[in-house]
């Protein structure tokens, strides 16, 4: 039986080679960029792909937000959350205040700022993934470095000349495996995301969307506005939120939502990674049950 094909932004060595490595029995494809793995899903030349959504320093990334809102009809199927450690990456000898050139992948550089104002010689550059940055710094005969992942180093015969470089402790990046169509089964510590766009702007149209999901006690876990490209000022809403499109309650809210409000667009129902979430939902719904008693028993205090 052949092995599944998953796209990944590569060449080897970039962080997304790490988190597909996380994965059992694929055929990992690296690709070009973000827009490639995507559109290797849409035409069916890839199984899925695994790409970068949001990083806990640099929040989404646009690439992969706008090419799953704008550009194709995915579905995410699971997330993986990659912690990440940014190095300064060199030829054997090379110190960091001899560097003349530093490259990677845009956000990568967006994390280790503070830390490349510091190189008194250092220009920066971008490159299309930080695997791509080690492989130029290895093949080339100048003082330049890469900033990447211990992996990209040992790869590219790179040793780690600065090591956790990043402005902020605790970077990590939720990755993201988007298919076509099938839509991953429930486990019960579920995650959904959608995209609402707006008939009209209005004011009072965001509280709407969001009265719908404070109604039924459904945990919003993240809500971005994008810019929908058709004119300034015109904005829809990426939200995530606990649960699974399985769960009714979960279905009549987006069943609501498409018909009262918003056009809806589902990005998918996939499984989380961390503990806890499952029982958001559960513990809102038990606090507004016990508020409800109270309110119960003040009232048969009132007088007739």
């Amino acid at each position: 039986m052949a092995l599944a094909r998953v796209g990944y932004l590569g060449p080897e060595g970039s962080f997304s080679h790490e988190a597909v490595a996380t994965l059992r029995d694929v055929q990992a494809v690296p690709c070009a960029s973000i827009a490639d793995v995507l559109a290797g899903v849409a035409d069916a030349s890839l199984d899925s792909g695994l790409v970068p959504l949001e990083n806990a320093i640099e929040g989404t990334v646009s690439a992969t937000i706008d090419g799953l809102v704008f550009d194709h009809d995915l579905v995410i199927r699971r997330e993986i959350v990659l912690p990440i450690h940014m190095h300064l990456l060199a030829k054997a000898g090379l110190r960091p205040d001899q560097v003349t050139r530093v490259a990677s992948y845009v956000h990568a550089l967006a994390q280790v700022r503070g830390y490349l104002a510091s190189l008194p010689l250092a220009q920066v550059e971008q490159t299309t993934s930080t695997s791509q940055a080690a492989r130029e710094v290895a093949e080339s005969a100048e003082p330049w470095a890469a900033v990447g992942s211990s992996i990209a180093g040992s790869l590219f015969g790179l040793e780690i000349i600065a090591a956790d470089i990043a402005d902020h402790p605790g970077n990590a990046t939720r990755f993201v495996e988007v298919g076509r169509e099938v839509i991953s089964a429930p486990t019960g510590n579920d995650r959904s995301s959608i995209v609402c766009f707006q008939h009209a702007d209005r004011p009072g149209s965001l509280y709407g969307i969001l009265g719908r999901f404070a109604a039924r006690d459904i945990n919003l876990t993240k809500l971005e506005s994008r810019p929908t490209k058709k004119g300034l000022g015109d904005y829809c809403f990426v939200i995530e939120f606990d649960g699974h499109l399985a769960d009714d309650i979960i279905a009549d809210c987006l069943a609501d939502l498409q018909a009262h409000l918003v056009s809806v667009k589902f990005l998918g129902s996939y499984p989380v990674t961390g503990e806890g979430s499952s029982d958001r939902r559960h513990e809102v719904g038990d606090a507004r049950r016990a508020a409800s008693a109270w309110i119960d028993a003040l009232r048969q205090r009132i007088a007739p």
